[in-house]
């Protein structure tokens, strides 16, 4: 999944959300110079992966992309769903998606002795042009994809993959749907199994 769906799967926890936001910038033994809160957050975003990798219903999204996109029809759905939560906010939250958004970075910004090397940068940038927010659009995921697009060592065509989701939106948005109430219930179940391990550890 990509940054609105995992700042929205912390449940409101900030050590929780800051952990979900750099969990592909720690590797190895960087985890240890975590605390617990933020260390969960870690592992969260990481199960969180591993759960929309396996699922059949992203499986079958990414089918219609991997004739043109390859291996990259993986990050073209994580952010074909965060169009669709952005677009569909409210269905999810009282709290509007403007207002979600800038107590994310807020709160993120707390943390900032935490940020592994490559995410300061990212996430400036990210708040700078209010990324979450502009997911919601179908300019801001084709902005969001052209910028993926030139930072890749092969062409991925990624700066085309709007006008595949604009195609097959309605289909796009079925598949949304359906696997976002699996990886609700998920990531909730698992949060609370890894803060109940570690407190019995």
């Amino acid at each position: 999944m990509n940054y609105l769906a995992h700042a929205y799967l912390s449940f409101r926890q900030e050590e929780v959300l800051l952990g979900n936001f750099i969990g592909d910038f720690v590797k190895g033994k960087m985890m240890a110079q975590y605390p617990d809160k933020i260390r969960h957050g870690i592992l969260l975003h990481r199960e969180i992966d591993k759960f929309t990798d396996s699922h059949p219903l992203v499986r079958a999204g990414q089918t219609y992309l991997r004739p043109k996109f390859g291996h990259y029809s993986t990050v073209i759905t994580d952010i074909f769903f965060d169009y669709f939560l952005g677009k569909n906010w409210n269905r999810y939250s009282n709290q509007s998606l403007e207002d979600f958004t800038l107590e994310v970075y807020e709160q993120v910004s707390k943390y900032e002795a935490y940020f592994p090397n490559r995410f300061g940068n990212l996430f400036y940038w990210m708040k700078k042009d209010n990324w979450l927010l502009h997911y919601s659009t179908i300019k801001g995921i084709q902005s969001s994809l052209t910028g993926l697009s030139k930072r890749t060592k092969f062409d991925s065509k990624m700066e085309q993959a709007h006008l595949a989701l604009l195609e097959k939106e309605e289909e796009f948005e079925i598949i949304f749907f359906a696997f976002f109430e699996d990886l609700k219930t998920f990531a909730k179940q698992k949060l609370e199994e890894i803060q109940h391990q570690d407190d019995i550890n």
